[in-house]
């Protein structure tokens, strides 16, 4: 068949992204990958626009009416699962998610978090048998070009072989005592999984059959009350201990640091009262449109004072650290996979400022300020310290392969000097295997958007447990 013979390749794009991300950046992004599709001969059918609201998910709806050979959802920004959900559950083909690099100054805000976007997609859509392949980079890179020239071919992004390494294990005796102290935790629960927040689902039978952990849920009302209940007294004694602690607050307004002071008291005094062992906290939206505030310092102060602390819910995520810590790796803290610089072998780790201030390159430094969507206090803004590390996460098991419902997901590196590259917490993580491998497997496998990660090398006594507990280990 002759080139003009070849038939033209249909391609369904549906470009997402969300407001409190820079949507003219990722308009422009999604723009420019339209003509690229256009350009290697592609018909590329669509919304012209970019994906924001419920209505526009309905509206996209209609583009599946008509066959296409190819469907690509650009992360043209990052967008919860809601957008994977309501139109790929039933695809019968894989779905190529596109996810673009990170533009901007070093220091400044995450402008797209489109690669993060690509992970959610990935889980939720797992989850539900589906296929998904990432691609990842500019639409002016060469090896994105060659890429999707194979894809309208017929030929998808490949998915990485997982790995199978048969690592170091620690003796069963202590690991086992240690599971046997971590059994009958509890980790306190605020509100319900924020929507589209597929990871932050868990299965409390699960929780307790395998790790003996417990949950103690309260709403967000709930929350709130406790914290309009603070007396005056606890508030001021926090914010002067707040800012002998973290002087940097001095110039943040002071009605949101004033209200900080009271969410870590009342999360202070909730966690202390209910012998709460670790916390995982619906961080959003409520907290900045009906508070007024962040919690990511409030977690931050918990953290620092030895209470594992999530946002976003995570329970699963909470139950990672509380095993870690369980072993000695000390403070660990909830990241995204947000940036790969594969030439460096190097994955950007970050979260939007809930670290504790001893993971600080600096501790001395660890600057509080806004938070980098919300511009309103308080979180952290600071890189994360340096040295060896470990990437660890709990999730469900989707594959069959163990017999507790879970799956643990690991991986080691270096995290090397560097700027805070995004506004919140960042790690330069050297991978000691393929970053790039890494990225496309966290897509394509489903684990989840955060890991956990620590500073402390506990990886001998995860594969124990592991192997005690009956749960699969994919390590890299």
């Amino acid at each position: 068949m002759t080139a003009a013979e070849k038939p033209t390749p249909h391609v369904l794009v549906i470009p997402t992204a969300r407001p409190t991300f820079v949507v003219d950046v990722a308009r422009e992004r999604a723009a420019a990958a339209r003509r690229l599709l256009t350009e290697l001969g592609a018909e590329v059918v669509g919304p012209a626009d970019l994906v924001l609201t419920p209505e526009d998910i309905d509206a996209a709806r209609s583009f599946f009416d008509a066959p296409v050979d190819v469907v690509i959802n650009l992360c043209a920004s990052f967008s919860d699962a809601t957008p994977a959900l309501e139109l790929y559950a039933d695809l019968d083909r894989p779905l190529v998610t596109w996810s673009f690099r990170e533009p901007g100054p070093v220091g400044d805000r995450l402008w797209l978090n489109s690669l993060c976007g690509s992970n959610l997609f990935g889980h939720a859509l797992a989850r539900l048998g589906r296929d998904v392949r990432l691609v990842y980079g500019d639409p002016d890179e060469p090896a994105v070009r060659e890429t999707l020239e194979a894809l309208l071919n017929g030929v998808y992004p490949a998915a990485p072989d997982l790995p199978r390494r048969d690592g170091e294990r620690a003796p069963t005796e202590p690991v086992q005592a240690a599971l046997s102290q971590l059994a009958g935790a509890t980790i306190g629960v605020i509100g319900e999984a924020p929507p589209g927040f597929t990871p932050s689902q868990f299965d409390p039978q699960i929780l307790g059959g395998v790790l003996g952990l417990d949950t103690d849920s309260i709403t967000i009302d709930d929350t709130f009350a406790r914290i309009n209940a603070v007396p005056a007294d606890v508030t001021e004694a926090e914010l002067s201990a707040l800012r002998r602690d973290r002087p940097s607050v001095a110039v943040l307004d002071r009605t949101e640091v004033s209200r900080h002071a009271a969410v870590t008291s009342a999360l202070r005094d909730w966690q202390t009262a209910g012998g709460l062992s670790a916390v995982a906290v619906r961080c959003w939206p409520e907290f900045p449109t009906q508070r007024g505030v962040c919690p990511c310092s409030s977690l931050s102060r918990l953290a620092d004072e030895g209470t594992p602390t999530v946002c976003e819910r995570d329970v699963y995520g909470a139950a990672t650290m509380l095993l870690m810590e369980a072993f000695g790796s000390g403070t660990t803290y909830l990241v995204d996979t947000v940036d790969l610089d594969a030439e460096r072998n190097v994955v950007r780790l970050w979260h939007c400022g809930a670290a504790a201030t001893s993971l600080a390159a600096d501790p001395d430094q660890a600057t509080q300020s806004v938070h980098c969507n919300r511009k309103i206090g308080v979180a952290g803004n600071f890189p994360l310290k340096t040295g060896r590390v470990i990437l660890a996460r709990l999730t469900e098991d989707n594959t069959g392969e163990g017999s507790s419902g879970l799956r643990l997901l690991l991986g080691a590196g270096e995290s090397v000097p560097a700027p805070n590259r995004f506004q919140g917490n960042t790690a330069d993580v050297r991978l000691d295997i393929d970053a790039s491998d890494f990225v496309h497997v966290l897509v394509y496998e489903g684990f989840p958007h955060h890991t956990v990660l620590a500073w402390t090398d506990v990886r001998p006594q995860l594969r124990t447990a592991a192997d005690l507990l009956g749960i699969p280990v994919v390590e890299w």
